[in-house]
């Protein structure tokens, strides 16, 4: 393997161990066990296990954010952009679900550095979100804007988290749900000529969770 090859290796072993044991239970053995490596091998690769930990979400921070910002570029308008960036933020979930729910349930766990990381992570997404709200309702104050891109932060965190406990609701319901929210909460704020759409883009109206 080459060097990136193999550092990308030994991250996905860490966050599948971190998401099994949790931060605190999960050891450097067992991960270099897994990873066919040394245990000084990861020491040189990450320093230390808290190295390794935020090395995994700050992967996991910049993979999430090229995926939602690359679905919603794909977008013809901002209603196809909370669609295509809500969908795929809970696809991206669905891939590393138990280490998101690990770190959005106990923060603390691990080092000092992980509540911070997880703020840039929410920041960055909400870097996305507001400039679509404000391109709905335009009219809307700076504060609003800001106050409904957090509430919807918050929701799909929460989301995500109650999806572990409902695996029958798969990525798509789960946007489909947050799109329908997003309408509800702006369709009072949006300019009197302008209209919601009459389903979920992407969502046959029969198939949408929402109705």
């Amino acid at each position: 393997m080459s060097r990136a090859e193999r550092k990308r290796q030994m991250l996905d072993v860490a966050e599948q161990v971190f998401a099994e044991r949790g931060y605190r239970a999960a050891s450097m053995d067992e991960i270099a066990e897994r990873c066919g490596v040394s245990k000084p091998m990861l020491y040189e690769y990450f320093g230390s296990k808290d190295g390794l930990l935020m090395a995994a979400i700050d992967r996991a921070k910049a993979e999430l954010y090229e995926v939602t910002s690359r679905a919603m570029a794909e977008a013809d308008t901002p209603q196809e952009m909370v669609w295509r960036g809500m969908l795929a933020y809970f696809e991206f979930m669905d891939s590393h679900s138990h280490s998101f729910a690990m770190l959005l349930q106990e923060p603390m766990v691990g080092p000092p550095a992980t509540g911070e990381a997880l703020e840039q992570a929410r920041r960055q997404q909400s870097g996305l979100i507001a400039p679509i709200i404000a391109a709905l309702a335009p009219n809307m104050p700076p504060q609003a804007v800001d106050a409904y891109t957090e509430i919807i932060i918050g929701a799909c965190e929460r989301l995500a988290v109650w999806r572990l406990r409902h695996p029958q609701v798969t990525a798509r319901d789960a946007a489909a749900y947050m799109a329908d929210f997003t309408w509800n909460a702006m369709k009072h704020h949006l300019p009197e000529h302008a209209s919601l759409p009459t389903a979920v883009p992407g969502v046959p109206r029969s198939e949408s969770p929402a109705d």
